[in-house]
């Protein structure tokens, strides 16, 4: 009886044991430009049925990576770019950054969100995208307010120069 319980127990064991193969970051890895964020060649099985596949051969032009590979330059200069805001989240596999809501401190009466959206692996325009939320303070509680659209190409624009100056940096001290 107790063989066929860890028999049993087995499969469900090794699909776990499956689950956890990429660490998070810590904080001085996710602060490093010379980091490469990159995701991992040998990732966890991206399904079920790999999870038994037991090492077949994907079909030619599938790779073993999962998640989007963000442009390091991109991903540093965004943090650098929105370091004086509260950090909510941020996913260097996938290239999302989350702030939290700031207040400047000459207004206190509004507040502001950025979400930050590295999309590509190349140093471009188009691998970047910024949004800003912005809400007032109205009676007790907040409402949504427009945000100027040069607000957010400002941000776009600055990340954008500053992943360029990172990028000549490395150069230069190659």
């Amino acid at each position: 009886m107790r063989a066929q319980k860890i028999f049993l127990a087995l499969p469900v064991l090794l699909a776990l044991s499956a689950c956890g193969s990429s660490k998070p970051l810590a904080a001085n890895q996710l602060n490093n430009p010379q980091t490469q964020y990159m995701p991992p060649q040998n990732q966890a099985p991206s399904s079920f049925s790999d999870l038994f596949s037991f090492g077949a051969k994907k079909p030619a032009g599938q790779s073993g990576s999962v998640g989007v590979a963000v442009n390091a330059y991109l991903w540093r200069a965004s943090l650098d770019t929105l370091s004086f805001m509260p950090l909510a989240s941020a996913d260097p596999f996938g290239g999302v950054i989350i702030t939290d809501w700031y207040s400047p401190p000459g207004t206190p009466n509004e507040r502001f969100k950025v979400n930050a959206f590295v999309l590509s692996p190349e140093l471009s325009a188009n691998g970047i995208r910024v949004s800003v939320f912005h809400q007032v303070r109205e009676g007790g509680g907040w409402a949504d307010a427009p945000v100027d659209p040069a607000t957010v190409s400002g941000l776009e624009d600055r990340i954008l120069a500053h992943a360029a100056q990172l990028r000549a940096q490395a150069s230069n001290n190659s």
